[in-house]
């Protein structure tokens, strides 16, 4: 019995059903019916390790030590003058973009930007945990 319940086992490992992963099954009849099977676990993800973002992870924590504490990793930071160091949601930040650079934007830009604003005000005075 067992070795017939093996060579089943083999057959369908070979068809791509399932490896040789044991089946929890009575060996005696109780009425009901026996097909339980037996969940495997998941398997490991494959993680790469070498990210870029894992990589250099804590890239600028030595600036304080070695920089005798004079630059702040935020100021190091490249990108519009409007979100260097600073954090916030999306209203609060198209609006800091409107006071800081609206007096030299396109017309169109502003336009978009205004309206932008608008819809957004809307959305978070109708919704959200502040309500």
């Amino acid at each position: 019995m067992a070795t017939t319940q093996l060579l089943l086992t083999a057959a369908r490992g070979l068809f791509g059903r399932r490896s040789f992963v044991p089946e929890a099954r009575r060996l005696f009849s109780t009425g009901v019916p026996n097909s339980y099977r037996v969940k495997e676990p998941p398997r490991p993800k494959e993680v790469d390790r070498w990210t870029e973002k894992r990589a250099l992870f804590g890239v600028y924590d030595n600036i304080g030590i070695l920089g005798d504490f004079l630059a702040h990793p935020k100021d190091l930071i490249v990108g519009p003058v409007w979100l260097r160091g600073w954090r916030g949601n999306e209203l609060q930040r198209c609006i800091r973009k409107k006071k800081m650079v609206g007096d030299r934007m396109f017309l169109e830009d502003y336009h978009n930007l205004n309206k932008r604003i608008k819809f957004l005000y809307k959305r978070f005075n109708r919704t959200g945990k502040h309500r």
